[in-house]
């Protein structure tokens, strides 16, 4: 994480650049202490993959204002995009994928799920 950043200013900073570009089902999932690569998840749909890319470029671009390094896999095939923002992991997936994988309930506990739309 960004020494000029807190976690909670990222999230409020994705959350709004997601919203912006009309994404779907935003959830926050909090993975502290459960999983050893980051301490977030943010989760959202897109309609198409279109607007999947523009989601994720619109998130890398959050991360570049703050000097992180915004890495973004799944351009390829634009179904199930990951944007790794260090301490914060943000999940895009097309509706079909996001329901096959289904990782809001292999990650989250009741208390954790925020749903923020």
């Amino acid at each position: 994480m960004s020494d000029t950043i807190t976690l909670e200013q990222l999230n409020a900073e994705v959350i709004q650049a997601i919203e912006d570009k009309k994404g779907l089902d935003l959830i926050t999932l909090n993975v502290q202490g459960r999983c050893n690569f980051a301490d977030q998840f943010i989760l959202a749909t897109g309609r198409t993959d279109r607007q999947l890319k523009a989601i994720a470029n619109a998130t890398r671009e959050v991360g570049h204002k703050h000097g992180l390094t915004a890495r973004v896999d799944g351009m390829e095939a634009l179904e199930w995009l990951v944007i790794d923002l260090g301490d914060m992991i943000v999940h895009l997936f097309l509706p079909d994928v996001r329901e096959s994988f289904q990782l809001e309930r292999l990650w989250s506990t009741p208390e954790d799920a925020q749903d923020v739309a």
